[in-house]
């Protein structure tokens, strides 16, 4: 069970090939995953996280084949997510009274989820510090809100490592462990979905928390996240990566998002792609059927997109419930300084397009005009209509 990261310091989680979602169902994994928690063995035995419930026992019997529980001095819970402590209160059943170091959110956390308001937690804050001998000690760094008001980071002076938690991240499996040995197409492409779908919300704060992790002038040869590789090879490369896409991030490219009832809706989508493509054939264009393709996919072309484009046909005076759940996961999102525009076919009433006008004004987007509202199915001087809307999204 036990892989070497660095001198005394080692992998101890477990690899998930099978894992098809997340957060319930609602991020989609598709090149599996890993919970990564870590053994570092100096003069002190510390072990950083745990793994998922359903493979406590797993955890546990790995452990024990690997060190006597008793001889671990403390354990610290970077974050109380169950993917991390999920297996904590199975191994506490054997090392009942070992210190866990955690924020004072993470202990709510993990006295709220697991009931063990009398196990031996130790608050710590940024700037905080333990020895572990050997001249090593570990550095405590909050990282409230990304992704959880208990997260923090913790840094192992010595070996420079950053156990960084959900930053940094990615849901990819790759059984080597490490960055420079994963197909860097994969990994760049579930580093970018992790920080779109889950870390976007906070990209103030990431910009921040950067900013602050700088200024502790830090040397790190390493960042060990919770999920995916583990950045040995050139580690700043992803703080870098965080840095732009913290900033507005965005590329020449517009996506067009959309559902539809008899194909009406969806003709208007490709005769705007059509359109955007004549104005700006250096833009790329992407079209998604929001429910024929994967939500979290979609959402990640949306977030390095300078504009989309939105349409539903009109529902019930409103418009598809697919397009009203998608709309409110981007809405969660909250991006920032990208344009929008919208459009949809009706049969009587056509409330469908103003609707999505005002969720994308309510999501942050800069809605242009004009917005083209076609009764019944698209004639083509309907379809000569979307060169407007082209021309508002590439200006």
């Amino acid at each position: 069970m036990k892989r070497a990261i660095k001198n005394n310091v080692s992998w101890v989680g477990r690899i998930d090939w099978e894992l098809e979602t997340f957060h319930g169902d609602d991020y989609s994994v598709n090149h599996g995953s890993s919970q990564n928690a870590y053994l570092i063995q100096e003069e002190k035995t510390v072990l950083i996280d745990t793994i998922w419930k359903p493979y406590e026992r797993e955890f546990r019997e790995n452990l024990e084949r690997e060190i006597d529980l008793s001889k671990i001095d403390f354990i610290v819970m970077n974050h109380g997510e169950v993917d991390h402590s999920g297996a904590l209160p199975y191994l506490m059943e054997k090392i009942p009274h070992t210190p866990i170091y955690c924020t004072a959110n993470a202990v709510k956390s993990l006295v709220g989820q697991y009931h063990h308001p009398e196990w031996n937690f130790k608050v710590v804050k940024t700037g905080d510090s333990v020895d572990i001998g050997n001249g090593k000690s570990l550095v405590f760094v909050d990282m409230r809100m990304l992704h959880w008001p208990d997260s923090m980071a913790t840094y192992m002076t010595g070996d420079n490592i950053l156990f960084s938690n959900d930053a940094f991240g990615q849901h990819f499996a790759i059984e080597e462990l490490f960055n420079d040995k994963a197909d860097q197409c994969l990994l760049w492409e579930e580093a970018l979905k992790y920080y779109a779908n889950i870390l976007a919300p906070f990209s103030p704060l990431v910009k921040r928390k950067i900013e602050e992790i700088v200024s502790l002038n830090l040397p790190i040869d390493i960042i060990a996240p919770s999920h995916g590789a583990i950045w040995r090879d050139n580690p700043l490369q992803i703080v870098q990566k965080y840095a732009q896409w913290a900033d507005d991030y965005q590329e020449d490219q517009i996506t067009i998002v959309y559902d539809t009832m008899w194909d009406g809706t969806k003709t208007l989508a490709h005769a705007l792609a059509k359109e955007i493509q004549a104005l700006a054939p250096e833009t790329r264009v992407k079209i998604f059927n929001i429910s024929q393709t994967d939500k979290n996919d979609i959402m990640t072309q949306v977030f390095i997109s300078k504009a989309i484009a939105v349409g539903s046909p009109t529902v019930g005076q409103s418009i598809l419930s697919s397009v009203a759940g998608w709309m409110h996961f981007l809405f969660e999102l909250k991006l920032k300084k990208k344009k929008a525009a919208v459009f949809g076919c009706y049969g009587w009433s056509g409330e469908g397009v103003q609707v999505l006008d005002e969720l994308l004004v309510k999501s942050g987007f800069e809605v242009v005009g004009p917005k083209v509202k076609v009764n019944w199915n698209p004639r083509p001087e309907n379809l000569k209509e979307m060169k407007g809307i082209a021309e508002a999204l590439c200006n």
